[in-house]
């Protein structure tokens, strides 16, 4: 608290010169690519800050079928892509049977690359056949560990031990698990903010992404500010020194809130980054927040000059896996 609280800039420049210390300590100046695949923009759930929420009647609602998954991942195989990430919303639509399927597919085809999964809450045994299918990773945000305030930013019938006992399941049955939470949500304090970073203290996430809040036009929050961009990078820089081997994303909000966000994020302790697989056709309607990037170099079009942007600050883009490593 006291570090949130007093920060200044030369505090932030000198946690980020320690962050990446120890970042190129562990993976010298790599930053790995992930190729995203935003599946379904459908949603059972309605947190108040979501635009994809069910309650979201503007928003235009698509599912990708296996094939257009498939052949997603096969354009980021022949860009070079070693670990896909398949995410979307709470979507009742795809059963486990769907989405086994869905999961053993793209492994026969792609037997030496990662498989990142990220689409919310879901049973033991669920969670235990997709990591038996052959998922490696889960990606869950826990948003925020103070139960209070996640009774703010969600509706009654979700709260935070749930989300942080599916954290648990996760990690018990063997994937590299990520969690996270955002930066300048509604009603957040300093207290809250700190208790994030005991948490995942405590946790210890193979993978955690941090990002500003944005607001969307449609939600209840669209009148809020979005999230602080020093904050947020002097969070990632303070995450990288308590989790010294953490996978640490340099997310799109931040690319959103700031044209040069990634490579801030970067020179900050992060060291993955995420281009975007979806059809160009979709990505526009996987609207989680006002102006969310959808072209440019968060594409994975846009990765040659992404890899040149890394490379005018000193780092290279890999496409290997990229796994967490003791």
């Amino acid at each position: 608290m006291f570090l949130l609280s007093e920060r200044n800039p030369e505090l932030m420049e000198y946690a980020g010169e320690k962050a990446r210390q120890v970042s190129l300590q562990h993976f010298g100046n790599k930053v790995f690519a992930r190729g995203l695949i935003e599946f379904t923009n459908y949603c059972k759930n309605n947190c108040f800050y979501c635009g994809i929420r069910a309650g979201n009647k503007k928003a235009t609602r698509y599912r990708l079928t296996k094939e257009e998954i498939l052949t997603c991942c096969k354009i980021g195989n022949d860009l070079g892509f070693r670990t896909f990430v398949l995410q979307g919303g709470e979507d009742p639509y795809f059963t486990d049977e769907k989405l086994l399927d869905i999961i053993t597919a793209i492994k026969e085809k792609h037997p030496d690359s990662a498989l990142t999964l990220s689409f919310g809450e879901r049973s033991y045994a669920s969670y235990l056949a997709f990591r038996n299918a052959g998922a490696d990773r889960y990606l869950s945000r826990h948003e925020t560990a103070n139960p209070e305030h996640y009774s703010q930013l969600h509706p009654k019938n979700l709260l935070a031990l749930p989300r942080k006992q599916c954290l648990y399941d996760l990690k018990r049955i063997g994937f590299q698990t990520g969690t996270g939470f955002m930066v300048g949500s509604p009603f957040q304090t300093i207290e809250n903010l700190a208790e994030d970073m005991l948490f995942i203290a405590d946790f210890k996430p193979e993978m955690l992404g941090i990002g500003p809040f944005i607001p969307h036009k449609d939600t209840a929050f669209a009148n809020f500010s979005a999230g602080n961009v020093e904050l947020t990078l002097f969070l990632l820089s303070l995450s990288r020194l308590l989790l010294p081997k953490v996978l640490l994303p340099a997310t799109t909000a931040l690319g959103t809130l700031n044209s040069q966000g990634r490579e801030k994020a970067v020179l900050a302790g992060a060291n993955v980054v995420m281009p975007n697989l979806s059809p160009i056709e979709v990505r526009k309607q996987y609207m989680l927040y006002n102006n969310k990037i959808a072209t440019g170099l968060e594409a994975a079009e846009g990765v040659k000059k992404l890899g040149e942007s890394l490379a005018a600050v000193g780092y290279k883009l890999v496409h290997e896996r990229g796994d967490y490593f003791n």
